[in-house]
């Protein structure tokens, strides 16, 4: 029999512990009232006689109170309630002091790979890990209930960011109002920042508020160039009317502006560019930001606005400098590039920008694509229209909305937060009983939808004080001070995501068939995401609160997820034996799919994955096959909302290789050309759930990359 304990971990069970705990409380009570070795034997035989596969360890402690009592032992249980009790509040008073302790000294491996984007050596990630612990502590001990609690610490569920939740004040992800704090002016620490009236200007400016709204958050936000495309011709007239001034020739006054406009604009991206990496958040990171390039966003400043694309492409291929001077490839921001009818076509005006794109990708991973055709089919908003916007931060997607004059509003809103339902753990628990099955769904959505309306009612606690540069200076809102966040919160201004992981293995071993078999497997995992659509319908009449279903990007979870899911079923061949599970509705990582399959099949499933999804393909380097990397482009417009290409060009600082850098089997990482190990030496980037991760990763996720197949050949580049 196995004992799951109060933290989620099993262990063996003990009989010995038993009796223990019951020898403790009988040395605090008189001769008469002591249980006798056999009537303390007769409680451990009842229990083993129950013939549990499983038990929680709440359970046993309420058998022994009632067997004691029943045999006359009053006085007796009083002490063994007592002594349970005093151990519960042992455990509660003090549960992160062995947490900090690991952090500080390094010992943790959780810690120390928690996210592939923040080195935990350092003393702001460090700053941000311990007031994150308090806060977990907080959350589990007074802010959820301990159902929900269990169910998290089991990996039934998983309640995201609870190293932020003790704070009433914090918000998940966002599409930043660049346009409005530009254009009517900002604040920022009590200082008022007025209208920019040049590029460069706009540009400095911009990185300083993506750093000021990111750390009044926890997730990742998104930014528009469109809202930075007007600065472009403020400079030009600017620089014209300088030459003008000059008494130059006409032709003479364009020709300057426009080489005076375009130093500026280099400047503009390469300040951008420089700023964002090396400035830190109070999350102990770099901004986590997505940079949106849509064309299609504005008539009256598409030109600028090819520019900036253009000049942010360039330089993203060029890549950043790492300390040893060699350009590699940086983690943010993450870049977003909108496929349309004005640059899908070779015969298209700004087909050479979807060009730069392709080079942009081969050489470093980004940008990914979103394709403004079928999301115009996917977003309709009430008014019946299409719309198209970008993903907040990593793949995060916001619900059709239109404001009170009744036009679509996108920038400005934000999401709640996310409580993720693990898949696999239903489809295990029901032991293939279909009918048991939906069942236990129910029950596992109903505790979802309780955990996500205690993020909702916490964060309605909130005032616009408590962030002035989002709900008061327009990064999401122009509140008044002391004005109440409460509204935003409904009516479909923001969203709140009922995420969902492995639903590669659910259908396995429910059906015995991958959900990519385009039979009774994929029916079956259809029917499955169909089913989480409906409550978050049903939740969301009810309440007048977004909920949105999200393919979640779990990073360290898809690990604790495959852990606990061991410990709870044990190995089972092609479900539990590997130390990950698959994201969201992925096809697995070591299926063998070629690209153009893999994207069709899995566009169905983002269609039914509102709140946010992503698709990717695994590649070679394709520096020199860009006709490759084009073909897939041109699909991912006719097929699928959202996808990415993952491709591999990393850096030994040993021997100074470039190419791809290898993991062995006992999951360590090693240059294939010098043989070195050290992570400090090396500049490694990967995908890991829809962002670029610089930092490496835990045993799961390493496992996980180290499985990947490629999905797209390279014959081209190898002839």
């Amino acid at each position: 029999m196995k004992i799951i304990k109060r933290d989620g971990h099993m262990v063996d069970y003990s009989p010995e512990k038993i009796e223990s705990a019951i020898m403790k409380a009988n040395n605090e009570v008189e001769e008469e009232e002591k249980a006798s070795s056999t009537q303390i034997k007769n409680i451990i035989k009842y229990i083993e006689g129950l013939g549990k596969k499983r038990m929680l360890v709440e359970d046993i402690q309420d058998i022994i109170e009632k067997k004691l009592m029943s045999i006359g032992k009053y006085e007796l249980a009083k002490k063994y309630i007592t002594y349970r009790y005093t151990r519960e509040l042992v455990r509660k008073s003090n549960t992160t002091d062995l947490a900090i302790k690991e952090l500080i000294d390094g010992e943790n491996e959780y810690w120390n790979t928690e996210n592939s984007n923040k080195n935990a050596k350092v003393v702001t990630t460090q700053r941000d890990y311990l007031a994150g612990i308090t806060s977990t502590d907080i959350t589990r001990r007074f802010l959820l209930p301990e159902d929900i609690v269990r169910a998290h610490d089991e990996g039934i569920i998983h309640f995201h960011d609870a190293d932020y939740f003790a704070q009433n004040a914090l918000h998940n992800c966002d599409l930043i109002d660049l346009n409005d704090m530009l254009q009517n002016g900002t604040n920022i620490n009590g200082v008022m920042i007025e209208k920019p009236h040049r590029f460069l200007t706009a540009m400095t400016i911009a990185t300083q508020l993506i750093t000021a709204v990111n750390s009044s958050q926890y997730g990742g936000c998104t930014i528009t160039l469109t809202h930075l495309a007007p600065f472009v011709r403020d400079s030009y007239n600017k620089y014209l009317e300088k030459y003008k001034n000059r008494k130059f020739s006409k032709e003479d006054c364009e020709k300057y502006a426009k080489e005076d406009l375009a130093r500026e604009i280099k400047d503009g991206v390469q300040t951008f560019q420089y700023q964002i990496n090396s400035m830190t958040t109070t999350n102990g990171q770099a901004p986590f930001l997505s940079v949106c390039m849509y064309l299609g966003e504005t008539e009256e400043y598409k030109e600028e606005l090819a520019m900036i694309i253009e000049e942010v492409l360039k330089q993203r291929i060029e890549g950043m400098k790492n300390e040893k001077g060699v350009y590699i490839t940086p983690a943010f921001p993450k870049l977003l590039y909108v496929l349309e009818e004005d640059n899908i076509h070779e015969d298209s005006k700004y087909w050479y920008l979807t060009k730069l794109a392709a080079e942009c990708t081969a050489k470093r991973m980004v940008p990914d694509y979103i394709s403004e055709k079928i999301m115009k089919q996917l977003k309709i908003d009430k008014n019946g229209n299409g719309n198209c916007y970008p993903c907040m931060g990593c793949r995060s997607f916001l619900t059709p909305y239109v404001d009170e004059n009744g036009k679509p509003k996108y920038y400005g809103r934000f999401n709640q937060g996310v409580v993720t339902i693990n898949l696999v753990d239903i489809a295990l628990t029901s032991d293939k009983d279909m009918d048991l099955f939906w069942k236990i769904f129910d029950e596992r959505l109903e505790l979802c939808h309780r955990a996500l309306q205690i993020r909702h009612k916490r964060l309605s606690k909130a005032t616009s004080d408590v962030a002035p540069i989002l709900w008061q200076y327009g990064a999401l809102a122009r509140l008044k001070k002391g004005e109440s966040i409460h509204e935003l919160l409904h009516h479909g201004y923001s969203t709140i995501s009922l995420g969902y992981a492995g639903l590669y293995e659910c259908v396995k071993f429910m059906t015995g068939h991958s959900h990519t078999d385009n039979g009774v497997g994929k029916e079956f995992g259809l029917e499955v995401m169909r089913h989480l659509n409906d409550a978050c319908k049903k939740w969301k009449e009810e309440e007048d609160i977004d909920y949105s279903v999200y393919g979640t990007p779990i990073e360290s979870t898809t690990y604790k997820f495959a852990k606990a899911l061991r410990e709870r079923f044990g190995v089972i061949k092609g479900i539990t034996d590997r130390d990950y599970i698959t994201n969201s509705y992925h096809v697995p990582v070591f299926e063998e799919i070629d690209a153009f399959t893999k994207l069709k099949l899995e566009s169905e499933f983002q269609n039914l994955s509102p709140g946010g999804a992503i698709s990717y393909i695994e590649t070679p380097n394709l520096s020199n096959n860009l006709d490759a990397v084009i073909e897939v482009i041109k699909f991912i417009y006719d097929n699928i909302m959202y996808a990415e290409l993952n491709t591999k060009l990393d850096y030994c600082h040993e021997c100074g290789y470039t190419g791809e850098i290898l993991i062995d089997d006992n999951l360590e990482w090693y240059c294939p050309n010098c043989g070195n190990r050290d992570h400090d030496k090396m500049n490694v980037a990967r995908r890991t759930c829809g962002y670029i991760g610089a930092n490496f990763w835990n045993k799961g996720r390493t496992q996980e990359i180290k499985e990947r197949v490629i999905h797209i050949d390279n014959k081209d580049d190898e002839e």
